[in-house]
């Protein structure tokens, strides 16, 4: 590639990675090479492609960054010259390049407000007309408006994988390449936007026309996230949209979304959020059948996990009418779908939108479904048993290998980590009686996981699913039977035949009333109180508080109160 001439220079990073390489300089373009040992392979670059040139300082001395014509590409770093490299290389990209190399000296003042500009492959953000740092479109995963005035931006994560697949250190064609510089980096960033501006008109080639007629203004910050979307190429992926569905319910994160897929990722449209997940990003996928018989839920598990400002979601909580169908014909072209999607996919769909949807999502993904396991039937012959976590309701699905507890907190607990379970009565006696809880305590010591308020009914067959499944079961409910017993059976003596205790509401709403009558007959308290012999039940008082009770709320006061209220009936009736 190189002609006679070349100038190299050692000790050279490209795209901020972590060891260092050759850089070499010819007529025909440069390239990268890294030391022995070093990660990824060889980086070039022809000179037809490179636009502009900018010498600046960075982290490990000097930088040449170079803006390529390939969008895949867009900008290379070359960092860690030394500031005397700057004649020589500026010489070489003006005699074999035809580029001036730019210097550029980055604001020191620390401001946090500045003027962002959007250039050609990354967005500026400049602090008294210098520049205080550039953000690579190439960098940027999502945006959102986070407010009437503020913008977030979510950076690329690192992949599991490191260089793409064709081994190119952050190359050319690997999205997020500088995720790969090290363990801690920034993943969110939030701008302030405030006032309103102008969109300018563009030309054929879309680049803004300086002298052209202002468009309608609009909420600055609107513009500045819809400039952003239209130049990270946020939403966008390449080939077509092979299936979409719109409105879809979202238990997790709560809304409604439209769901785009692609052939390598999938997308959720919302009016507010807008998120592009990879399917490589997908680690469990649950089809589960809602304990009523008229919902199916979809779980999707997802590391790294969706973010929405501060609040992470590890799972995605799809909600679906069972009885709702849908007729979809794939937007895919027969050749791919016959050679890559073979025996995977149908080109036609006629079933229940949640079926549809897991099928095109294990097609295209290739992850395996998951469904509640056929060993648990719960009392009422469903896959899942109502609960809580705390004070949020839902329901625990028995899975073959896990628990799936859904929808808020979605809770995952593979049965590996699990150390034992206990079930156990919680609360009052007659409350316990009908419910009970069941604590997992794991392996690690340092977690448990407890879910309450869980019918009777459910506790036999959850504990024959527990030992058929080898999981050390405690139970704590046969311990205090008798307790239970006894205090259910004293509850029933205090309660009267009539139901005097049970249905006493009502005694609340004579409050007033016996109030006034108390303060008329005043005279007599003493006696009522003081004499031994003074009576304090008679069948008249007990059929008045009977009839004053009959049609009462068995939310009443406490049984002591009761025990006074009476007589003082008794008294008024006298």
């Amino acid at each position: 590639m190189y002609g006679i001439h070349r100038e190299a220079f050692n000790d050279i990073y490209l795209n901020l990675s972590k060891k260092h390489g050759v850089t070499r300089f010819a007529e025909s373009g440069f390239g990268w090479k890294p030391t022995s040992g070093g990660e990824g392979g060889t980086f070039t670059l022809d000179a037809s492609k490179i636009i502009s040139a900018q010498w600046s300082r960075a982290a490990r001395g000097w930088e040449v960054k170079v803006l390529s014509r390939d969008s895949n590409e867009g900008i290379i770093q070359l960092d860690g010259f030394k500031q005397d490299d700057y004649e020589r290389i500026a010489k070489l990209f003006k005699v074999w390049y035809s580029i001036n190399l730019e210097s550029k000296e980055h604001a020191l003042r620390g401001w946090n407000w500045g003027k962002a500009e959007f250039g050609k492959a990354e967005l500026s953000f400049n602090v008294a007309n210098r520049p205080a740092f550039e953000v690579p479109y190439s960098e940027i995963s999502n945006t959102n408006l986070a407010g009437k005035n503020e913008v977030a931006v979510d950076f690329s994560a690192p992949t599991e994988n490191g260089p793409d697949t064709n081994g190119t250190l952050g190359g050319a064609k690997f999205r997020g390449k500088k995720a790969l510089g090290a363990k801690d980096q920034l993943v969110e960033m939030r701008f302030y936007i405030p006032g309103v501006a102008s969109k300018k008109e563009k030309n054929d080639d879309g680049e803004e026309i300086e002298d052209g007629e202002q468009g309608e203004e609009q909420n600055a910050a609107n513009l500045f996230y819809e400039t952003l979307i239209e130049k990270a190429e946020i939403g966008e992926v390449a080939g077509d949209t092979f299936a979409t569905f719109l409105e879809i319910l979202h238990l997790t994160p709560r809304g409604r979304f439209d769901i785009d897929m692609y052939e390598n990722s999938f997308r959720l449209r919302g009016k507010t959020y807008d998120y592009k997940i990879q399917f490589d990003s997908i680690k469990k996928f649950m089809l589960l059948p809602k304990p009523d018989d008229m919902h199916s839920l979809i779980v999707i598990g997802l590391d790294p996990p969706l973010r929405q400002g501060q609040t992470r979601y590890p799972f995605l909580v799809m909600q679906f009418k069972r009885d709702e169908e849908v007729n979809l014909d794939l937007n895919m072209k027969e050749d791919l779908l016959e050679t890559k999607y073979k025996d995977k996919l149908q080109s036609h769909y006629e079933a229940p939108i949640s079926v549809v949807i897991s099928d095109i999502f294990r097609g295209l993904s290739g992850k395996r479904i998951t469904r509640p396991s056929r060993d648990f039937i719960s009392h009422h012959e469903q896959s899942g048993v109502k609960c809580s976590i705390k004070a949020n309701e839902g329901h625990l699905f028995c899975l073959d290998k896990a628990f799936m507890f859904v929808p808020k907190p979605a809770t995952y607990i593979s049965m590996d980590s699990i150390a034992s379970v206990t079930m156990s009565r919680v609360g009052g006696a007659m409350a316990a009686s009908r419910t009970f809880d069941i604590t997992f305590t794991m392996k690690n010591g340092q977690n448990e996981h407890q879910f309450s308020n869980i019918n009777r009914e459910e506790q036999q067959p959850l504990e024959n699913f527990f030992r058929a499944k080898g999981i050390k079961t405690k139970n704590e409910m046969a311990d205090d039977s008798g307790a239970i017993l006894a205090a259910a059976l004293q509850d029933e003596d205090l309660a009267s035949s009539d139901g005097e205790v049970a249905n006493r509401g009502s005694a609340d709403e004579d409050d007033e009333s016996v109030d006034e009558d108390f303060k008329t007959e005043s005279e007599s308290e003493v006696g009522e109180e003081f004499d031994e012999n003074h009576e304090s039940s008679g069948s008249d008082s007990d059929e008045e508080m009977a009839d004053a009770d009959a049609g009462g709320d068995s939310d009443g006061p406490a049984e002591e109160e009761m025990a006074e209220r009476p007589k003082k009936k008794q008294k008024m009736a006298k």
